[in-house]
């Protein structure tokens, strides 16, 4: 597991991986501080690395990504810690168009 300050090559984050899901990986992406966590066997792994280091608990959404896919399926917007009804998101998938196209913008600029 690590977490993603600045733009960092994919290709070599999945060459290095710990976990191997075959064809995506988890990450959780902090919406505030615009940083990401990779590589975790579970979104709750880290999450909880990234609670560790500062974040906050509402900033963090799960995701999935597919380095050997393309546009809209590159990415999943689906994880159990994204179940938040006090946020308004009764479902594991990020609901909120705004939120998604944030997490993604993120993602592509630290994930390139």
């Amino acid at each position: 597991m690590q977490i993603i300050r600045t733009s960092s090559p994919l290709v070599k984050i999945w060459e290095e991986r710990e976990h191997d899901y075959s064809e995506m990986m988890k990450i959780v992406v902090d919406v505030d501080n615009e940083i990401l966590a990779v590589d975790g066997d579970m979104h709750a792994d880290l999450e909880k690395l990234l609670l560790e280091t500062g974040s906050m608990q509402q900033s963090l959404w799960g995701a999935n990504v597919y380095p050997d896919r393309m546009d809209d399926e590159f990415i999943e917007y689906t994880s159990f810690i994204n179940i938040r009804p006090s946020q308004g998101n009764r479902s594991m998938e990020v609901l909120d168009i705004e939120l998604r196209t944030k997490i993604l913008n993120i993602v592509k600029k630290l994930l390139i």
